[in-house]
């Protein structure tokens, strides 16, 4: 077993919800192999025709993890891999914080075909396939924003990606929209945290009104403009917002999440041209963070 491969012990909490042979022919072989090349690759970050021999053929592991991030087979692991975490209590729902962080495009990433890409035997797009591949010019260059959320053990529950000039305030509610944690003895997914922090940029009235709506507690510091225009129009303005600091100390788990998630280098840095290849290659990192102990 190579550094950064999967252990006896992770596979055997992965292997349970990876897609079966169907049929005639056997497709899906090497699995194990096949997706240590993919952490290896998204570990280090170098081409996918630099795969080393030992994971096989580079088409085979740059193919399937294509295939599994358009069919949306890694967003399924994904939750499985929660249920199964949120079942043995290894989940802290008490407090959720929600922030974003920049990824540096490299210039490989630019230059996607404008045609809508098709997956390999499936009809329609890709899931999450996005017209503008999710990639934005700034001052620093081409980049891209990864929105999440993260639960109190330092684990990513729901992620988002946008251009990187998008503001940070209109992508909470998706954001949040996107928890959805399967129970493992049937019923409705969890999809309601109990607590929601963030910092100032998430300052907003729709924001506060949708975690009210769906009785979730939040701590959000008020902005100094916010604060100015609701004194100054007096008891119209409303009451002023509740703000814990002993709870909001708690918002630095999610920055340690980003951290943990950027020690992969193709997330740090974005290699893909597609927006949904790219937001396999988070959930694949996340997944990661998931399996260990």
């Amino acid at each position: 077993m190579g550094r950064g491969d999967l252990s006896d012990q992770e596979w055997a909490r992965f292997e349970p919800h990876l897609p079966t042979n169907v049929g005639r022919g056997g497709r899906w072989k090497s699995h194990r192999r096949v997706i240590n090349g993919i952490l290896f690759r998204q570990r280090t970050g170098i081409p996918w025709r630099d795969l080393p021999a030992r994971f096989g053929k580079w088409k085979t592991v740059h193919e399937r993890h294509r295939r599994w991030s358009g069919d949306g087979t890694w967003e399924k692991i994904l939750r499985a891999v929660q249920a199964d975490a949120d079942a043995a209590g290894r989940i802290d729902w008490s407090m959720v914080s929600v922030d974003s962080t920049p990824c540096r495009a490299h210039q490989h990433a630019a230059g996607a075909r404008a045609e809508v890409p098709r997956i390999p035997g499936r009809a329609g797009q890709p899931v999450g396939h996005r017209a503008d591949e999710a990639l934005g010019r700034s001052r620093g260059g081409l980049t891209c924003k990864i929105h999440l959320v993260g639960e109190g053990g330092r684990r990513p529950l729901a992620l988002l990606i946008t251009p990187g000039q998008w503001g940070d305030a209109p992508q909470m509610i998706p954001t949040l929209e996107r928890i959805r944690v399967p129970r493992t003895n049937g019923g409705r997914p969890r999809t309601r945290p109990d607590h929601v922090g963030g910092d100032k940029a998430y300052s907003s009235r729709q924001n506060r009104r949708y975690l009210r709506r769906r009785q979730i507690k939040h701590t959000i510091p008020e902005r100094m403009d916010q604060r100015a225009n609701r004194q100054r129009r007096g008891s119209a303005g409303g009451r002023p917002t509740g703000f814990d600091k002993a709870i909001y100390k708690r918002r630095n788990e999610v920055e340690r999440t980003f951290n943990a998630l950027k020690c992969f280098r193709a997330v740090a840095t974005r290699f893909d041209k597609r927006a949904y290849v790219f937001h396999g290659t988070v959930t694949v990192a996340s997944l990661r963070l998931w399996l260990r102990s």
